[in-house]
C-alpha cells in the first residue's frame, strides 16, 4: 500500500459536483418544487438531501470533520426530505449545501489513503461496521443516483439537466 491520497482514483466526482451545482443554481422556486412523482420529494429535498447523506455518512460514519462548516450539523437526525420537508431550500441554500458539503468530499479524496480506505470503522450509536472505502463508494453512488432522478426529472420537464458525460 502507498501512502498517496486517493484523489486519482475518483478524477470525474469534483466535476459531477460543479455540473450539479451549476444546474441548481439556475433552477427557479418553481422547478425545485416539481415532484417526480406525486409520492415522491420535490426535487429541492432531494438535492438537499444528497447534499446531508454526505455529511452523515463521512463525518458521522467515516469521521471526517467539517459538519460544522455545513447546515447539516445535525445529519443523523434532521436531513432534507428524510427528516424534514418543511424548510424549504431555494437554490442558494442548495448551492451553499453543495460547496459546503463538497469540501468535506474533498478533504476525504485529499486525505485518506489506500490503508485508510480499509480501515473498519463504525457508526456511532450502533453496531454498523464498514470500511471506509465503503463508505466513500456509498457516499458516490448515492451523489450519482440522485443526479439521475434529477436528469430524468428535469427531462420530462424540457430543463437543463446535469452533464456528467461533458
Amino acid at each position: 500500500m502507498t501512502a498517496a491520497s486517493i484523489n486519482p482514483a475518483y478524477p470525474s466526482w469534483s466535476h459531477y459536483d460543479t455540473a450539479l451545482r451549476d444546474v441548481v443554481g439556475g433552477m427557479t422556486a418553481e422547478h425545485l418544487a416539481i415532484q417526480p412523482t406525486p409520492d415522491r420529494w420535490p426535487l429541492w429535498a432531494s438535492i438537499g438531501h444528497l447534499a446531508c447523506q454526505r455529511v452523515f455518512w463521512l463525518c458521522v460514519f467515516g469521521e471526517a470533520p467539517g459538519a460544522e462548516t455545513t447546515p447539516f450539523t445535525d445529519s443523523g437526525n434532521m436531513c432534507p426530505g428524510d427528516d424534514d420537508l418543511e424548510h424549504v431550500l431555494g437554490s442558494g441554500d442548495l448551492v451553499d449545501a453543495l460547496d459546503s458539503t463538497f469540501a468535506i468530499v474533498r478533504w476525504c479524496l485529499d486525505t485518506w489513503t489506500l490503508d485508510d480506505l480499509q480501515e473498519v470503522i463504525s457508526h456511532r450509536g450502533d453496531d454498523r461496521r464498514q470500511t471506509r472505502g465503503w463508505v466513500l463508494q456509498r457516499v458516490f453512488a448515492h451523489d450519482v443516483s440522485h443526479v439521475t432522478e434529477l436528469n430524468e426529472t428535469l427531462g420530462r420537464q424540457g430543463l437543463p439537466q446535469v452533464d456528467l458525460w461533458e
